[in-house]
């Protein structure tokens, strides 16, 4: 970290494998480009010589563009890159057919405008926009994709008579697959032989053989930035006699084709770049074959180190420099986060949205939705080398070793079939979060055993994993009620780990021992020297139980102490669950409302079974804050008919997203905003000389944290032990803490969360360890 008054480990040096996205600049094209402003920085409009000067460096990289592409009597305009290609393009042929529209036909008949379903964004969205401008109002419609990306041909062959513009790709920015050019040719041009067609070639550039005149392509946009050529530059071929409006105008540049004053230190970048792809420099490019075999050595590695791992493309139809997969059980953040941790860097689909989704090009290949959730791509280009081929496989066998020391994953060949004990230790609790859904994991280390509560099924492999790692017994796997947003999978690691136990319908355990408390009596499990204790608590769902972690009982009389309340969904972080449902009943939760408080009293730890707006944990004295209506009942403020009012009118605003995924609280919000400390690596050196004190945790993952971190943060807090973490200093929470994750913002939800909790010196550091490297 820089800054740092402290002696840290040298960071794992860089290795990218992000080229889809962007491609560093080579330093030869760096070079042109600084020597292109530096000595001949003329305008190429100019007829000085300095500007006879600059318009040789754009003639020759004319030329050179010319015959990569094979453009034969086409045209090249350069541009600012493929964004802008495509527009011209499309407003191109878009002018030139709406003057071929029957007006008076024009509502009988369905014009359409195609593009491949597996299109980068900026297709589609660009038809749509001029096809409303334009006031064409075609229908703009996508061409289905088989399982392999590939273009349905009878669907062209259907639409195309009808279409207006059609828009394919060379080459898919996810996946690395290739269209077959010469049958879209053929198909296309059978079916219709004046529709103007783009084809974007943005990936396809150095990594395939283009001779684009021998096609009836119309326009083809190219991009520098993805060729190790600086972000800004770009160019368009253009089909002899293909129909032209020009985007920008203005001075009359590029033969009035596109003005504005050319990106000539762009072109002189490009211009190297050219020379290396043409063989015409001292450097040159890996050959296509070569890229074959680093293809086949990094997958061969990623099948060593990850046995289980899904390719989301078939690599019979995709360039080699494309790898694109899935790890089952791991979603595409913490894959992510894992080889950011080695330094190596992926991404996560397309690197064109600022969040992580689900991949629209993989769900247009019909792939398992859990694919496209967690699709991940490396990406690199042709001045890959072997030494970075080999980098990257040592990177990719410790990242997957670092998972299976945090046993996550289990390297079954190691084992043994003997229970791996070199792991450290796991104690206390664990949180599991799918979206806004919760699972809880228990363990007592001293006895090896361990319970869970609202499994989730897409944790439930993760779950057994680490029960095995750790040579766990499961004690009891149960559910706080009947989930109706999902369905448990307790039955199913149930019958694995605990086939002869027999339970009630939630997996509480029959013949328990009981225990009276207040003169009721409840039923309990012993774990360690805890108790969970089984409470009634109806009114999201009829059978809605909470579980008490706590001391046990030795007298009636005692006042419970209660570690966690695992209450499902009454309670929930500024929400309490909702009372609609058709076993809900809104009486039956004020009465457990009150019961729970009773019980557990107003600091004990509330660990329930969603967290929407990522608070972790909470209290009844957390919540009574800022809940006016849960502050009543615990107060004995309002009557229970008063209580049901109240809720039906807060339950009718519940409104379930997409109509697929079913909201379970009542007061669904965004959550409090804390004011927590923000450091930068000086403010945090000028805090650290001025305190002895101040406490610095990493709360990245554990394997996050083996693969990389700054010695400083000496205390490894994991997101998913940060309810533990409350725990266990609930009675030392004036101690000034910073905390530090990949990016920034984990660590700020973290920091939000302790300081809602009553932390009062809670910081952390912008920008994580990307703005802070060693």
């Amino acid at each position: 970290m820089t800054n740092l008054p402290t002696d840290v480990k040298q960071p794992l040096s860089l290795i990218y494998l992000d080229a889809n996205a962007t491609t560093q600049v080579l330093p030869q094209a760096a070079a042109a480009a600084l020597a292109t402003m530096e000595t001949f920085f003329g305008n190429p409009s100019s007829s000085h010589i300095t500007g006879l000067q600059a318009q040789q460096i754009m003639a020759k990289t004319r030329q050179q563009a010319k015959q990569i592409v094979g453009a034969g009597e086409g045209e090249i305009i350069f541009t600012s890159g493929a964004t802008e290609g495509i527009q011209t393009a499309i407003l191109s042929a878009l002018i030139a057919a709406k003057k071929t529209l029957d007006i008076t036909a024009i509502k009988s008949k369905k014009y359409c405008l195609l593009y491949g379903a597996t299109e980068h964004k900026a297709v589609p969205e660009s038809l749509k926009h001029w096809n409303e401008i334009l006031d064409i109002n075609a229908e703009v419609t996508a061409i289905p994709v088989d399982k392999m990306g590939r273009l349905d041909m009878d669907f062209i062959a259907k639409q195309v008579p009808n279409a207006l513009m059609i828009c394919t790709m060379a080459v898919n920015n996810e996946t690395g697959v290739y269209q077959d050019l010469n049958l879209l040719d053929k198909t296309i041009r059978a079916n219709n032989a004046n529709i103007a067609w783009m084809v974007d070639c943005v990936q396809a550039l150095g990594k395939q053989d283009l001779n684009l005149a021998q096609t009836s392509i119309d326009y083809a946009p190219f991009s520098g930035h993805k060729l190790y050529a600086p972000k800004g530059i770009g160019f368009i071929y253009i089909k002899d006699n293909a129909p032209f409006t020009p985007v920008i105008a203005g001075g009359g540049q590029e033969g009035g084709l596109r003005s504005g004053t050319e990106n000539l230190p762009g072109l002189a970048a490009l211009s190297v770049i050219f020379d290396m792809l043409m063989g015409e420099s001292e450097h040159s490019f890996t050959p296509v074959k070569s890229l074959h075999l680093f293809h086949q050595q990094i997958v061969a590695t990623l099948i060593q180190a990850f046995p289980n791992i899904v390719f989301n493309h078939s690599f019979e139809n995709s360039v080699p420099t494309t790898i694109n997969f899935a790890i089952p059980g791991f979603s595409s953040k913490e894959m992510m986060d894992l080889f950011d941790a080695a330094n190596v860097r992926v991404s996560s689909g397309s690197a064109c949205s600022s969040k992580v989704t689900r991949s629209f090009v993989l769900d247009a290949m019909g792939l398992p939705s859990w694919q496209s959730e967690s699709a991940i791509r490396m990406s690199f280009g042709p001045a890959m080398t072997q030494e970075l081929v080999d980098q990257t496989c040592e990177r990719i066998v410790s990242a997957a070793q670092a998972l299976q020391q945090s046993c996550l994953t289990i390297d079954t060949n190691a084992m043994d079939s003997k229970v791996i004990t070199d792991n450290k230790a796991l104690e206390g609790l664990v949180q599991f979060k799918v979206g806004g859904s919760c699972s809880w994991l228990y363990v007592d280390h001293k006895t090896k055993s361990a319970f869970v509560i609202d499994p989730l099924p897409e944790v439930a492999e993760r779950l057994q994993t680490m029960l095995t790692c750790h040579g766990l017994k499961l004690v009891a796997v149960i559910d706080s009620h009947g989930h109706a947003d999902h369905v448990s999978c307790r039955a199913s690691i149930a019958k694995t780990c605990l086939a002869e136990q027999k339970t009630d319908a939630l997996g509480w355990p029959d013949n328990t021992p009981t225990t009276n408390i207040n003169g009721n009596e409840y039923q309990y499990l012993t774990l360690g020297d805890k108790w969970l204790l089984k409470v009634a608590t109806p009114g999201h769902t009829e059978d809605s139980i909470s579980l008490l972690l706590c001391e046990p009982v030795t007298d009636s009389s005692d006042k419970l102490v209660v570690l966690y309340a695992f209450c499902g969904d009454l309670i929930l972080m500024n929400s309490l669950g909702r009372t609609n449902f058709d076993t809900s009943s809104a009486p039956a939760m004020f009465t457990s409302l009150q019961l729970l408080n009773t019980l557990i009293g107003t600091e004990s730890l509330i660990c329930p079974s969603h967290d929407y707006n990522n608070e972790f944990t909470t209290s009844i004295g957390a919540e009574i804050s800022r809940n006016s209506l849960l502050h009543k009942v615990i107060n004995d403020e309002i009557n229970s008919n008063f209580f049901s009012i109240q809720k039906y009118t807060m339950d009718k605003g519940i409104i379930d997203e997409s109509g697929s995924v079913i909201m379970c609280g009542a007061l669904i919000g965004a959550g409090d905003k804390v004011s927590v400390r923000e450091y930068d690596s000086a403010s945090l050196t000028e805090a650290m000389k001025k305190s002895s004190t101040i406490k610095l945790i990493d709360i990245r993952e554990a394997h996050e944290y083996a693969l990389q971190h700054d010695e400083k943060f000496t205390y490894n807090v994991p997101l998913t032990r940060l309810v533990q973490f409350v725990q266990e200093h609930q009675d030392d929470k004036q101690v000034p803490l910073v905390l530090i994750c990949r990016s920034g913002s984990r660590s700020h939800l973290a920091a939000q969360a302790l300081g809602r909790l009553g932390f009062e010196q809670v910081g952390h550091l912008t920008g994580g360890y990307a703005f802070h490297q060693y």
